[in-house]
Formats: structure tokens, C-alpha cells, sequence
């Protein structure tokens, strides 16, 4: 293929004989010719194809549901269709195109003004798929970021999770320590073991005992038969107990003897079992503060704080709040509007703008609230339920409020444009000549 030419998934369905991607197309485009959905989807699934032109004429072949399945599972796709002008008369089609399509022409094709709009199509593709080239490679780690804080974060767990002693990971309350545990133990010896997690805030004090060590049958009215304890469960694996602050003291000395012994008693037995499992706690309390309390005993502390990590709040590391409402809007795109493609400029900077107090658990839950409630094309402040801030920071003077937030929105405009001064200059509702003027007098380079 030569390296100039752009890649086209032209996608043929009716009669073949009267429908050909016309040969203008074939000069500037390397175009994959199908003719079937099903072809369809095994071409998208082999490869990324930016743009994709959609063929249909009067043929029941075209069916509008199979065709709207298709577009709806790869939305990164730009498409173009070519319709007779009765079937867009139909609301099935009409809907599809509103939903999903970049653009349509009509029977009979004007080839230079669909070249043209394929050219902006797939210009439009690479702008709003850059965002994506940024994700880290780290993958496996679910970690997304590129902040110097989350890449820390990373080179930690890979040198932790190579150790078998216990970890105790500090974070704020939504903040990935759950996230951080299993990204440890994916990347230990233990990856194949079981991976058990417990909240210790979330079980009751008269259960966690027998949650924790397990029973023998007869050990207490209910006890109808023995069973294993999520100790044991996790036996060869990594035990994970989250908000390990709320372990009532009892059997935090239960845990400490486990911890030095390796061994367990289930409730009704004098039997220890030997159980080979990697301890991993976390809490969003600093436990030093609890053993100065009396609520956490500090010999467990000892034992427990070998390997201690933190776990950045998203305050902390606002450079990837972009990076991460846009991965978030992927992975709950099942439940958007079909015609929401993404965040506008305002959205954006009232992201970055807010200070996030349930971190990465807040973004996620404000990102499907509006996955749901949006009905533009667009995410806006008010979908996230977050208010634009034009407060000030201390000991900010208005003049610097206005020149901060000035900057802060011409930055974002460019960011979201791809460096294009025309767009940004409309999103801000200002001509190029007074953006020009703007980003000199703030030292922006497009």
C-alpha cells in the first residue's frame, strides 16, 4: 500500500452490478470493498478504518436494523452513505442517518462532493481519535494516565508486586486502591491464584469473624455444615482488605497472629490450617492517626505497612482529566444518546476546573450521568451537573481570575480542535484576528 494513500472501508449492499465505488475514489483512497455485513464487521475487526462509505439501494437486502447494529458497534468509524433519495424518506433511515452517519448524498454520486466530504470525514476521524494515542501502553495495569504521579504509581507496583511481603496502599476514597491491589497481583507470581477482595466497612462486626477464618459445622446455631473462610479461599493468591481501618480490634489480633503464623483457626476448631496467601490492605484513613486513637492496634500497623503505596488524588494529577473522561465516555458508551460523540470545550474546561473530592469514582459516576441525560451531540457543564468556576483562588486578584480563565479556555479550544484556529476561534464566539491577538498576548502557539 503506498504510504499517501487513506484507508476506506467502502461497503457495497443491494445489487453489486449497479453499485461500485466509483473509480475517482480508488486514485486517493485505499479502499476495502465488501459487500456484505458480515464481510463488513470482519474487515472492521481486522483493522482501524477511519472512514467508511456506506452503498445501499432499493434492495430489501439493506436491511436498516442489521445496518444500524453494525454502525453502532464501531462509532469510531466516520460513515458516509449514498442513498436513493426514497429510502431517506423512510423515519428507520432517517434515524439511522441522524444517529450515526458523518454525512449522506443521494443517487445518482457526484464523485468530486463525495471526495470531498470522505476528505473531511476522515480529517474529522483523526482529530477526534488523537485523544487515543495517549493512552498508555500499560494496559494490563488499567491504570490510565500519563501524569508523573500515576507513572510513579506504576514503576511502585511493578517493584512491589514482585515481592511477596504484605502492601498497605493509602488513598483518598475513590481514588484506585482496589484498582491498584488487583494491578499488583496481576503483575506478581500469584497472577493465576485467586484474587479475593473484602471490605471490612462493609461486613457486619458479629460476621466478619466467620467471613474472614470460616466455620465448623456446629459451631454456632445456623453452622449446618463447614465452611471456608475468604482466608482460604484466597490460598495461593492475594487477599485484598480494603478499608482495613474498620477492622474492629478483636480481630485485628486474629489477623496479626495469621500474619505471623501463616496458619488459621476456623470458629469450632483447635485445628490451625496453613493457608499461602499475599496480604494487600488499604484505607483512606491514615492509620497512624488510628493507632494514636486506640482504634488500630500498631503492631499489626508494623506488620501490615511493609510496603507502603499512595495512591494520587485526581487533584493531584490533573493533567490526565481529559485522557480519562474520554476513556470513560468508551467504556460506558453502551449507555449513550446514539448521536452524543463527545465533550464540548465548556464541558471540558468545567472538568478541569473542578476539584474532584470523590476522584476517579466521582468522574465516572458525573461521565454516565450524562452518558444518559445529554441530549445533544455534545456533553455539556450542566449534563455533568457541574457549574463553569469562576471563583477565585486565594489571593488572586479579579484581573488574574479573568486572564487565568482567558488562557485556561484558549488552551482548551486549540487542545479540542487539533490546533485548528478557525474551529477554536468559533467554539470561543471570537474571529481568527482576535484569537490571534489573544494567544499572542498570552504567548500561545497553535
Amino acid at each position: 500500500m503506498h504510504m499517501s494513500l487513506r484507508p476506506l472501508l467502502s461497503v457495497t449492499l443491494g445489487d453489486t452490478s449497479l453499485l461500485t465505488t466509483p473509480p475517482l475514489l480508488l486514485s486517493s483512497w485505499d479502499a476495502c470493498s465488501v459487500n456484505n455485513l458480515s464481510s463488513a464487521r470482519k474487515a472492521l475487526n481486522h483493522q482501524r478504518y477511519p472512514v467508511g462509505l456506506l452503498l445501499l439501494n432499493n434492495s430489501r437486502d439493506a436491511d436498516a436494523i442489521d445496518v444500524d447494529a453494525l454502525l453502532e458497534a464501531h462509532q469510531s468509524t466516520q460513515w458516509v452513505g449514498v442513498f436513493p433519495a426514497e429510502i431517506i424518506k423512510l423515519p428507520v433511515y432517517r434515524a439511522l442517518i441522524v444517529q450515526h452517519l458523518f454525512d449522506f448524498h443521494t443517487w445518482p454520486i457526484d464523485p468530486f462532493r463525495l471526495n470531498h466530504t470522505l476528505g473531511h470525514a476522515y480529517g474529522y476521524a483523526e482529530l477526534s481519535g488523537s485523544p487515543d494515542i495517549t493512552i498508555s501502553a500499560k494496559r494490563d495495569m488499567e491504570l490510565v494516565g500519563q501524569s508523573e504521579a500515576i507513572q510513579q504509581l506504576r514503576r511502585q507496583i511493578n517493584k512491589v508486586a514482585q515481592a511477596n511481603a504484605p502492601v498497605l496502599i493509602w488513598g483518598e476514597s475513590g481514588s484506585g486502591k482496589e484498582l491498584t491491589a488487583h494491578a499488583i497481583h496481576n503483575h506478581s507470581k500469584r497472577a493465576h491464584g485467586p484474587f479475593i477482595a473484602v471490605n471490612c466497612g462493609a461486613i457486619p462486626a458479629s460476621l466478619i469473624q466467620s467471613e474472614l477464618f470460616g466455620y465448623e459445622r456446629g459451631a454456632f446455631t445456623g453452622a449446618a455444615k463447614e465452611k471456608r473462610g475468604l482466608i482460604e479461599s484466597a490460598a495461593g493468591g492475594t487477599l485484598f482488605l480494603d478499608e482495613i481501618g474498620d477492622l474492629p480490634l478483636e480481630l485485628q489480633t486474629n489477623l496479626l497472629r495469621f500474619l505471623q503464623e501463616r496458619t488459621i483457626n476456623r470458629i469450632g476448631s483447635s485445628n490451625s490450617i496453613e493457608v499461602d496467601v499475599r496480604v494487600i490492605a488499604a484505607s483512606h484513613v491514615r492509620l497512624e492517626d488510628a493507632v494514636k486513637s486506640g482504634l488500630f492496634r500498631e503492631d499489626l500497623l508494623y506488620r501490615l505497612n511493609v510496603l507502603p503505596l499512595t495512591v494520587p488524588a485526581l487533584r493531584e494529577r490533573k493533567e490526565d482529566l481529559e485522557l480519562l473522561a474520554r476513556h470513560f465516555f468508551k467504556v460506558f458508551s453502551h449507555d449513550k444518546n446514539p448521536r452524543l460523540t463527545g465533550f464540548s470545550n465548556r464541558a471540558m474546561l468545567a472538568i478541569k476546573a473542578h476539584d474532584w473530592p470523590g476522584n476517579v469514582r466521582e468522574l465516572i459516576n458525573r461521565i454516565r450521568r450524562a452518558l444518559v441525560m445529554s441530549e445533544g451531540r455534545l456533553i455539556t457543564p450542566e449534563d455533568l451537573d457541574l457549574q463553569m468556576q469562576t471563583g477565585l483562588r486565594n489571593g488572586e486578584a479579579l484581573e488574574e481570575a479573568r486572564i487565568r480563565a482567558e488562557r485556561d479556555a484558549i488552551h482548551v479550544c486549540l487542545q479540542g480542535s487539533g490546533s485548528n484556529v478557525t474551529r477554536a476561534a468559533r467554539d470561543l464566539g471570537v474571529s481568527r484576528m482576535t484569537l490571534y491577538r489573544l494567544m499572542e498576548k498570552h504567548g500561545i502557539s497553535p
